[in-house]
């Protein structure tokens, strides 16, 4: 499988906030890896907002709701291993990275229970930025989960 380079990738030595989270979900892989390539709108993004390939070098866009306001998130594909690995950009406005182009890496593997997702957030411009999504992930991925049991049984 031919391995597509990302075009310009972020510069993040002047961004060094990072966090890192671990859950394991109850799905194998492939289906994980699809949920963030081709599916946000089953988990995480207002349903009817996403616009995404899930190819590298393809840009992606979506919104979330909160307490009645929306969020749009931009960013785009770096670097896909189907299956095992998925590097995209992240940006979101004054509540999340603050205009910053951060990099979400979720490393997928599988385990006898389903998949432990590993997820790591490089490059917030601050402590605030970064602590904000160190909340907010863990309760990303159970949803997640929640989210992919119910339209598994429906």
């Amino acid at each position: 499988m031919k391995q597509t380079i990302p075009i310009c990738m972020p510069d993040l030595s002047l961004r060094p906030f990072w966090l890192s989270v671990e859950r394991i979900i109850s799905f194998p892989p492939n289906v994980l890896y699809r949920a963030w390539t081709k599916q946000f709108d089953l988990w995480f993004a207002e349903p009817g907002s996403v616009l995404m390939k899930g190819e590298v070098n393809t840009v992606f866009y979506f919104e979330t709701a909160f307490e009645g306001s929306r969020h749009p998130h931009y960013g785009r594909f770096l670097r896909l291993v189907p299956d095992q690995l998925v590097v995209l950009t992240w940006l979101t406005g004054a509540d999340g990275t603050k205009g910053a182009e951060t990099v979400v890496t979720v490393e997928l593997e599988e385990v006898e229970s389903g998949t432990v997702l590993r997820l790591n957030h490089a490059g917030f411009p601050d402590e605030e930025s970064r602590d904000r999504h160190e909340q907010a992930w863990p309760l990303v991925l159970a949803q997640m989960e929640d989210r992919l049991i119910k339209f598994s049984h429906s």
